[in-house]
């Protein structure tokens, strides 16, 4: 199994579980992300309530609750939304950040294309939802989550640079 760290934080943002796309020139990575039921579920171990002297409505509390997979397996933090100032203030001290962490050829590829997907993003602000990995660390990467047309799960971005691949 391949987990992928932040570069910045280490913190575990993403795994070989949840296929990705690249897209703007490899620079994001997009992931397709589920709604899913987590908690409670109602087991039903053949025993007569009336027999035992219970209630048909005593047993397990359903505690159930709908969580994105990706938010829930990597215990991703939502953090509150940009404005365009914040977000471009952002992205220049992340580039700044991560930049001198990748090495030739990465580092060009990244350098050459970042802008293009900073606009993407940009296109996209008001629609953007914005996570941090667990330690909530302010130097580290974002993950964004947003909506596509029509669609009832949520598409998460990545900066693929921003990435480590680490073997389990």
């Amino acid at each position: 199994m391949l987990v992928y760290q932040d570069l910045l934080t280490g913190d575990e943002l993403l795994s070989d579980s949840f296929p990705y796309k690249e897209i703007q020139n490899g620079i994001l990575w997009e992931v397709e992300g589920k709604w899913v039921v987590q908690g409670a579920v109602d087991v039903d171990i053949g025993a007569n309530p009336s027999a035992e002297g219970g209630e048909d409505d005593e047993g397990v509390d359903d505690q159930a609750v709908k969580v994105v997979d990706i938010v829930d397996t990597f215990r991703l933090q939502e953090q509150p939304s940009f404005d365009k100032k914040q977000f471009v203030t952002f992205m220049k001290r992340y580039i700044k950040l991560l930049t001198p962490k990748l090495e030739g050829e990465q580092q060009d590829i990244f350098k050459k294309n970042i802008e293009g997907a900073t606009k993407f993003l940009l296109s996209k602000l008001s629609d953007l939802q914005f996570f941090v990995g667990e330690s909530m660390h302010d130097d580290g990467g974002l993950v964004f989550a947003y909506y596509k047309e029509g669609a009832t799960d949520p598409t998460f971005l990545y900066f693929a640079h921003g990435l480590k691949e680490i073997k389990c």
